[in-house]
């Protein structure tokens, strides 16, 4: 394919800025939380995660580069792929506390449900771009697309991986709502909704029944299930207005905060930076997610929208149920925060995806209306 020059003209470099800074406020509190006080070591995982952002700049390079409408081209083979790749987790993946969610290969392990939430996002967007129809879609039309969700959503469930399962099925419905829906079916989804989650309950692990009981109740089992969510919330009292400095947050480097890295990586920068140091980070994610969301607006054809809307609401679900999980306001189901938490797969696939946001709302300037 033929490169086009007027994408160097046009690039979108508020985009492009806000990923690099949002992702080296990542790095350091990455680095906070392999810091320790007691000896002054550090282990190396910010040096790993430095490495997942560089390959994720190549890809993000990479993507841009493609153009999407080729790439969706493509979408069903790639969905399918991860899918597959899902199965392979199942024959030859291994297990970490209780889970079985990697693939190792050549030294190197990755999670392909990160990867399904992109690819699910291309296939549903080329599906409905080629199947459109007009005055909302009916509870039959989306009974085709549904498949691209509940394929993935069961074998992830399997795994057990509530919380991925829950985004997927969330960007889902949210990208119905933007290609729009028939309101006599939306009223049965939501009543069929409804009904099920009493049965729900029956289907979750014991683990994951406990989870819930202690976001209700913390201190029903404060050494147990309910020692993640209280240590969460006192480190995020601690750090007050201003915070107590960077390498100085003592329920961090006292290693008193469990998953520090991962899930409860806001916890660890809320600490050291304060009030005010989360308000500017949430005012950067959210300035992330209007850019994304005029991206979708602006663009100039549905692949475009509902690519730059899917991705768009992918990061903001990311970011309101792991922010919600720490302050205690939402139940822990273990989803990363995009751009901050220690996790290859996670920021590759972002960074990908980045580029596929770039990708789109360069595109918008050399297509015909």
């Amino acid at each position: 394919m033929k490169f086009d020059r007027r994408l160097i003209f046009n690039f979108d470099w508020i985009l492009l800025i806000l990923v690099l800074v949002i992702s080296t406020v990542g790095l350091l509190n990455i680095y906070s939380t392999g810091f320790s006080m007691m000896d002054a070591t550090q282990n190396n995982l910010y040096v790993k995660q430095v490495q997942w952002v560089l390959v994720g700049l190549a890809l993000m390079a990479v993507t841009f580069c493609m153009d999407y409408r080729f790439i969706s081209r493509h979408a069903y083979v790639i969905y399918a792929l991860s899918v597959l790749l899902l199965v392979v987790v199942f024959l030859y993946g291994y297990a970490t506390r209780g889970s079985q969610r990697w693939i190792a290969v050549a030294g190197f392990s990755f999670q392909p449900s990160e990867v399904v939430k992109l690819t699910m996002i291309l296939a549903v967007s080329k599906y409905f771009d080629e199947h459109r129809v007009s005055g909302g879609y009916s509870l039959r039309e989306l009974l085709a697309p549904a498949l691209f969700l509940l394929v993935p959503f069961l074998l992830i469930l399997k795994q057990p991986d509530l919380g991925t399962a829950l985004i997927l099925f969330i960007v889902f419905i949210s990208l119905v709502f933007v290609v729009g829906v028939k309101w006599k079916s939306m009223i049965i989804v939501l009543s069929g909704c409804l009904v099920l989650i009493p049965l729900g309950w029956y289907v979750l692990k014991d683990y994951q029944k406990e989870r819930i009981m202690t976001f209700f109740n913390p201190e029903h089992d404060p050494l147990g299930s309910g020692y993640h969510i209280i240590q969460s919330i006192i480190a995020v009292g601690s750090g007050g207005i201003i915070g107590k400095g960077f390498l100085r947050g003592t329920q961090t480097q006292l290693k008193f905060l469990p998953e520090q890295q991962t899930d409860f990586v806001f916890s660890v920068f809320a600490e050291e930076w304060g009030f005010v140091g989360g308000l500017i980070l949430i005012t950067m994610f959210l300035a992330l997610i209007l850019w994304g969301l005029k991206i979708a607006l602006n663009s100039k054809d549905l692949l475009g929208k509902l690519i730059a809307s899917g991705i768009t609401i992918l990061i903001f679900w990311e970011i309101f149920i792991n922010i919600g999980m720490v302050l205690g306001i939402l139940p822990v189901v273990g989803i990363p925060l995009p751009f901050l938490s220690y996790g290859g797969s996670a920021m590759v696939v972002l960074m990908t995806a980045m580029g596929l946001l770039l990708n789109v709302r360069m595109r918008r300037f050399i297509l015909q209306p």
